[in-house]
């Protein structure tokens, strides 16, 4: 069926209720510029953050709070796995997020999650809501609108906009993505680019079994259900639907409409 819950597990995601559970997959693209709009972001320190300009140190950020890393020690070990640690005379500081010198913030509606790692040279606009112990890759460029679950890898050179990232969802390399949702566990391999609008004018529209379906939006890169994967430089048609645990395979481009779960695509 097409369902939000049957392509996704949201008993732990964190925004489980921008998903209608028996609504399109879809759907949640529609509300998510009003949810975040109406999100309740924190407010860092704007003497350590400055609004659009590269960090010039390491900051920690802590309770909601920004404080200078340069009286703290920090080890980067692998951010989704807790890995991340940060002391502060010789006490751990626990949760601590770690924004590298030389990222830019870009806007006041930003939210960063315990345990996450923002690397040098990630450009984030508002808004964007990160979940804990996320990974924001070097030369990430985030556009807004860009929500996720828990370790989560928005990856080096991806640029991603008006798009949803389940628990453990990851691009992790030179990948585009827009208007689209990830899956818990889903992966794309490195250089996947999710298509997001059609050459031609009109909503995205695909035919399952018999039946025509509209989805209301002009812009659809894809949705992938828990657990899909693509292969590297693989492509997606605007509306490319793949079900849980789909594969995409390398050098291949999907077309659109909905593949059911387990499909690979050649």
């Amino acid at each position: 069926m097409l369902t939000a819950l049957s392509f996704f597990d949201l008993s732990t995601f964190p925004h489980a209720d921008l998903f209608k559970k028996n609504g399109y997959p879809w759907l949640p693209l529609n509300s998510l510029k009003e949810y975040m709009d109406k999100y309740n972001y924190p407010t860092y320190d704007s003497q350590l953050i400055k609004d659009g300009i590269p960090l010039q140190e390491h900051i920690v950020i802590h309770e909601n709070k920004a404080i200078s890393a340069k009286d703290c020690e920090i080890e980067f070990g692998d951010t989704t796995r807790h890995g991340l640690q940060v002391q502060r005379d010789g006490h751990k500081i626990e949760g601590a997020a770690v924004i590298m010198a030389g990222a830019v913030l870009a806007g006041n509606r930003i939210s960063i999650g315990e345990g996450v790692l923002v690397e040098c040279g990630a450009m984030i606009k508002s808004p964007a809501v990160i979940g804990d112990c996320s990974e924001v890759r070097q030369g990430a460029y985030l556009r807004g609108y860009v929500l996720t679950g828990d370790r989560c890898i928005l990856g080096h050179t991806t640029e991603i906009k008006h798009s949803i990232f389940l628990n453990d969802a990851k691009a992790g390399h030179f990948a585009y993505l827009g208007d689209s949702i990830l899956g818990n566990n889903a992966n794309l391999g490195a250089g996947t680019k999710f298509a997001n609008l059609k050459f031609l004018p009109g909503n995205v529209v695909f035919i399952h079994k018999g039946e025509k379906f509209d989805t209301g939006r002009r812009k659809f890169g894809a949705i992938l259900g828990d657990n899909a994967q693509t292969g590297c430089n693989s492509v997606t048609s605007p509306g490319t639907i793949l079900g849980k645990g789909s594969m995409l395979l390398p050098n291949t481009t999907a077309r659109a409409g909905y593949h059911p779960k387990k499909s690979i695509l050649r």
